[in-house]
């Protein structure tokens, strides 16, 4: 996540307020949800994270080797599990930054004939923050494990699970973006690129930090909560309380701090980020603790599978379901 300034900033609402929105959300008529088969496994969460957090990548700092070393095994994993690429390539190369710098980009077309010409897109950011200069305890690398490892591998999780079912009726792009640490600069480019070749946007879900869990009624929480329907639509497709509202997230707005902003900014449409680092859970927050060892992975398979439904949902709604507020 880009840095949080820990300040209480003048906060921006929506249309509706918070108390509306909630309302809406709690009194909504749940429908049954898809009954999903497949099963994410623990060890291939593991597997994913550990690499992507380990030393070897000393912290993934954008335009570093590390860097290098986490797309390519990102890269291989799109090859391995028959996820295309959108573009000639995997690498998308970005233009506002100096040193060589690429998002890794995957595609799986839709299997409906009108609406694979829609996109969803799910993604994280697989950078961080590098060497830091003063260490603790003799280590100096930021392995950055919850920000956002945890993430990157939720998406790769997700990029599985839709190559193995084919369940999406809409197009899919997978995003592992970099530079987000340095202010989103792997976002700001894509979104910029895609816009000009009139890429059809119907959501995004960006996933960041969410390698512990809550001790809340509800397993995360999406930024920018009230700005669309994004959190009562995957309650009402998970049958759960899965997103819940969390005022920290308002009050330090992280609906601008992520990668999801880049792609509201220019699409308009409803880009969220989910998240269950809470500002209570973890004590590491760009910090060279935050390492593999303190990740939770049965939290994390937990909370890939309990999105399955909502995602699969989300890339197969006859109609545009979820609308800003």
């Amino acid at each position: 996540m880009k840095k949080v300034l820990l300040l209480v900033p003048f906060v921006i609402f929506g249309c509706k307020p918070i108390s509306s929105v909630l309302s809406e959300s709690s009194t909504k008529k749940v429908q049954d949800p898809l009954e999903i088969a497949y099963r994410v496994r623990e060890n291939a969460v593991a597997e994913t994270l550990k690499y992507l957090a380990s030393d070897e990548l000393k912290g993934r700092e954008t335009g570093t080797e590390g860097m290098v070393k986490a797309a390519d095994y990102l890269e291989q994993f799109f090859k391995d599990n028959k996820v295309k690429p959108y573009f000639k390539s995997y690498r998308d190369t970005l233009s506002n930054f100096k040193e060589p710098a690429y998002n890794i980009v995957g595609f799986l077309e839709g299997n409906d004939s009108v609406l694979k010409n829609e996109f969803v897109v799910i993604s994280g950011h697989y950078d961080h923050i590098g060497i830091a200069k003063e260490g603790v305890n003799g280590d100096f690398i930021n392995n950055g494990a919850n920000d956002d490892a945890s993430g990157t591998t939720a998406v790769a999780e997700m990029a599985k699970y839709f190559s193995i079912t084919k369940s999406n009726k809409r197009s899919v792009l997978f995003v592992f973006f970099v530079g987000e640490e340095k202010g989103l600069l792997g976002s700001k480019h894509l979104a910029k690129k895609l816009k000009a070749q009139n890429f059809n946007l119907y959501a995004q879900f960006n996933i960041e930090m969410i390698g512990v869990p809550m001790k809340r009624d509800y397993l995360a929480y999406i930024t920018g909560f009230d700005k669309s329907n994004m959190a009562s639509k995957i309650n009402e497709y998970t049958g759960k309380k899965t997103i819940g509202f969390l005022p920290k997230e308002a009050e330090y707005q992280l609906f601008y701090r992520s990668d999801n902003y880049s792609f509201y900014d220019v699409f308009k449409v409803p880009c969220q980020s989910v998240s269950t680092f809470d500002f209570e859970n973890f004590d590491y927050y760009h910090h060279v603790s935050d390492e593999f060892k303190v990740m939770d992975i049965p939290h994390m398979t937990s909370f890939i599978q309990e999105l399955l439904p909502a995602i699969t949902q989300m890339t197969n709604s006859p109609t545009q379901e979820i609308i800003m507020n």
